[in-house]
């Protein structure tokens, strides 16, 4: 701009279109700041071209021009995560079907203990080293162990389905709590609350096509290049998400959230047990917990109704993959709906409040419906029950961990995804065992189930109004 000026002041008789054009542009710009506020607001004068949202698809989805690149890379980033997840979870998901429900107490104790193991780890991490290298680390402990586990499967005919099915579930489980739970982690720390409700939802998206990538991929190749070959290639994606870290991390230097610009190279520090000290300190952790809890015994008495109909009615192990991969499939195409048509226009409208109850509404509509159609209908109930999980929940949830500080959003989001679920998983299947032995049958468990949907959906409307979140910028902005 001031070259263009500076060009036209030397050459004053040039008539380059180019700079009549540039010199008008100047005038203009320099004319509007005489305007009344209220006046240059109206015209959108006083915006820059990187504040102003684009057109066309930017304009439909609310991105503004600078936020372009890092959604881009998100959706990406989030794309391999769960693709990578989804590519061996029908692996991990096997393991229970083949041996039963009434095995999952055991899994699920001894998931909670490497939780108990790991979640202090991973504090120290947090507490001692910047995001831009704990974020990293995380990933690249993730692939190498996913690529120990080839030779194991090599030999599990020395090992025994038992013993390699508790190893694998445990990793499995570990992989999907600790590397989703630092993604979206690490969402909350690269945005503002007024981005998360119109970004979160789009991020979301990646994860939805990996998803359905995931498993898709998975039912077609499990028969042509094993369990090994799909260990390999969920290892690549996670090295991709590598990348994806490192970039963003770039991109956040540059656009750091407002009041926070030393976000990227703050060190959190506090005790590595701070998850566990915040949870029980804080009403907003309270709540999350609670939640976490409601939403596990709605998934996993879906889930151990799963596996026992998996079991009976597929008899190999290649059967019982192809079974679940198509519902992961049919899940995440769902998710995917859900949050283009349904999420993404509640949370920046109406804010995260309506997603986290309506979730709580699917849920029990769903398990009541069971009643009525029976055990088939458990496989349209799990794909319905999770769309909504990771469609509407997920998104709204997450952005809520905008308005914390750094401790909260790392440590306490991490012991609540982490530890807290998984001893809810243990004390959850020993009381569905324990039902069952008592001759609890599906109507009973359906109603259990439906009842916790609609406690999970009441605390949802009332945890977007903590006291101690911070204000709603959307909100505050009038989005």
């Amino acid at each position: 701009m001031r070259s263009s000026l500076a060009e036209a002041q030397v050459a004053p008789h040039t008539t380059s279109p180019s700079r009549i054009a540039a010199t008008r542009h100047l005038v203009r710009r320099t004319a509007c700041y005489a305007l009344p506020p209220a006046v240059r607001n109206r015209y959108a004068l006083s915006a820059t071209p990187v504040d102003r949202p684009a057109v066309g698809l930017a304009r439909l989805l609310g991105v503004k021009r600078h936020e372009w690149p890092a959604l881009i890379v998100a959706f990406i980033y989030f794309f391999c995560v769960l693709a990578a997840y989804f590519v061996i979870r029908p692996v991990r998901d096997q393991f229970p079907a083949a041996i039963g429900s009434k095995e999952l107490p055991f899994f699920y104790g001894v998931v909670f203990i490497a939780m108990l193991v790991l979640t202090p780890l991973y504090g120290k991490l947090v507490a001692r080293y910047p995001r831009g290298l704990f974020v990293p680390a995380v990933y690249a402990l993730a692939a190498l162990v996913t690529l120990g586990f080839i030779p194991l499967f090599q030999l599990q005919d020395v090992l025994g389905v038992r013993m390699l099915g508790v190893l694998f579930f445990v990793w499995g489980s570990v992989f999907n709590l600790f590397v989703v739970a630092v993604f979206w982690s690490f969402m909350a720390d690269l945005f503002d609350s007024e981005q998360a409700h119109r970004l979160f939802p789009v991020i979301a998206l990646g994860g939805a096509l990996g998803a359905i990538l995931g498993p898709a991929l998975t039912n077609r190749l499990v028969h042509q290049i094993g369990v090994s070959g799909l260990l390999v290639f969920t290892a690549t994606l996670l090295a991709s998400s590598i990348v994806c870290v490192l970039w963003l991390s770039r991109w956040s230097r540059a656009h750091p959230v407002a009041g926070d610009e030393d976000r990227e190279q703050r060190i959190i520090g506090g005790s590595m047990l701070a998850g566990a000290q915040r949870t029980l300190s804080s009403p907003f952790l309270r709540r999350v917990a609670l939640l976490m809890l409601l939403g596990d015994a709605v998934g996993t008495i879906i889930y151990a109704m799963l596996a026992d109909y998996n079991g009976a009615t597929h008899s190999t192990r290649e059967s019982q993959i192809e079974f679940l991969s198509a519902i992961d499939f049919a899940t995440n195409l769902l998710q995917m709906i859900l949050q283009i048509a349904l999420t993404r226009e509640l949370m920046v409208r109406l804010g995260p409040r309506y997603p986290l109850a309506l979730d709580g509404v699917i849920k029990a509509a769903t398990m009541l419906a069971m009643i009525a159609f029976g055990a088939p209908f458990i496989a349209a109930v799990a794909v319905v029950t999770r769309a909504s999980a990771y469609g509407v929940f997920k998104p709204a949830a997450d952005s809520l961990y905008t308005r914390v500080d750094a401790e909260i959003r790392y440590k306490g989001k991490s012991f609540i995804d982490t530890t807290v679920w998984r001893f809810g998983d243990i004390v959850i299947t020993l009381a569905f065992n324990a039902l069952k032995s008592l001759g609890t049958a599906l109507p009973g468990f359906a109603l259990i189930a439906a009842a916790g949907g609609l406690a999970s959906g009441w605390i949802g409307w009332r945890l977007a109004t903590t006291p101690e979140l911070a204000p709603d910028q959307s909100r505050s902005s009038g989005a």
